[in-house]
């Protein structure tokens, strides 16, 4: 089997899929990528088993096969090659030759027999949406999802579905973030817990555009198709909890303040917060927000005054700073809108500025204030 490719258009698919291949793998074979050939068309696929990844690329071949190459040493040879066409010859026994203007290198090959199938897309509902709609959906929501493994279902991004519209929600029981997309058009009411990993490979091989995504799911699997990109991943099979009781339904005070100001402010003061609690007492009063952090145990202290807009009574509360911070971090907009209602009740942060077709609403739970 023979067939010419170039390098830098093979490097780069190659590089969008690697994220699928695990550091320490169960088996050998899944630190290789499959190559599989179809008249003119090379499919590669990667997979750790419970995701799969796969890029199509147009290349010159005058026969089918397929053979598994091992990846590292495969992309660790190509970063290294100027862009130019390269002859990929393999033999019976799975030796793989790669020829280009100046050198020949040489790889052994696995039985491509051995590759794990991919997961059949059967019994799927089906449905588009804009590549920019999940990238964006990813990009609001994965920082808030949760490490810890003996709460499964919080690991991944919640993906609410309705006829109306689409919903990403993720929660680690300090902070939640809700995403919501009104122009997308789902076959009907449905939820499934999409990992991690898989999203965060989508963020980086998906483009931010207005491009046409085909997404499907059944019961245990998502597929996206993005035409050249496709992956496959199992969904995390758990009962996502109720976020909707943990919004609160009434906080009667209302701060408007600059986001960059307040990020600022936040990580100046932060410096001098206790690092396990990275607490940051904000005290509300009329039009002026005072920002303070002490850690007892090296006398730091740090304390910053802004300005903001406020309608309520004079309150003090509590937050951890990182958490604001990276929930400021979710939005562009130039003001956002905290409200608040009690110093032991969540406060939920709100774009000001807000785009057509979408809701973001982010919340932090208050930490006990020092006193």
């Amino acid at each position: 089997m023979k067939f010419i490719v170039s390098s830098s258009a093979l490097l780069k698919q190659l590089q969008q899929i690697s994220g699928v291949i695990s550091a320490n793998t169960v088996l050998p074979i899944l630190e290789d990528f499959l190559f599989e050939i179809d008249k003119n068309r090379l499919t590669v696929v990667a997979t750790d088993l419970e995701t799969v990844m796969k890029i199509h690329l147009e290349i010159e071949a005058r026969d089918n096969g397929r053979i598994c190459i091992p990846a590292k040493i495969l992309i660790d040879s190509l970063k290294n090659l100027p862009d130019q066409p390269l002859t990929f010859t393999i033999d019976k026994n799975f030796g793989v030759e790669i020829t280009s203007d100046n050198g020949k290198y040489k790889v052994m090959g696995e039985n491509p027999d051995n590759f794990p199938k991919e997961p059949a897309a059967k019994d799927t509902n089906m449905f588009t949406m804009s590549a920019s709609t999940l990238v964006t959906g990813i990009n609001k929501t994965l920082f808030a999802v949760s490490n810890d493994d003996l709460r499964p279902a919080m690991t991944g991004v919640f993906f609410e579905l309705d006829p109306k519209g689409i919903t990403f929600v993720a929660t680690d029981a300090h902070r939640l973030v809700r995403y919501r997309k009104t122009d997308v058009n789902c076959p009907q009411k449905d939820s499934l817990i999409v990992p991690k990993k898989p999203l965060n490979l989508l963020k980086s091989a998906l483009p931010d555009n207005e491009d046409e995504l085909k997404v499907s799911y059944n019961s245990n699997h998502l597929f996206i198709d993005h035409g050249t990109t496709e992956l496959v991943c199992r969904l995390i099979d758990a009962r996502f909890p109720d976020y909707k009781v943990v919004i609160p339904a009434e906080n009667p005070y209302k701060m408007t303040v600059s986001r960059a100001d307040f990020q600022n402010a936040l990580r100046r003061v932060n410096v001098f917060s206790n690092k396990s609690t990275n607490q940051v007492a904000l005290s509300i009063t009329g039009a002026e927000l005072q920002l303070a952090a002490q850690d007892i145990d090296f006398s730091f202290e740090g304390n910053e005054r802004m300005n903001c807009r406020y309608e309520g009574e004079d309150m003090q509360i509590a937050f951890n700073a990182k958490f604001l911070i990276e929930l400021l971090n979710a939005t562009d907009s130039t003001e956002v809108v905290m409200q608040l209602s009690t110093p032991s009740k969540a406060g939920i942060i709100t774009p000001v500025d807000k785009e057509e077709n979408e809701e973001l609403l982010m919340l932090a739970m208050p930490l006990m204030l020092n006193q």
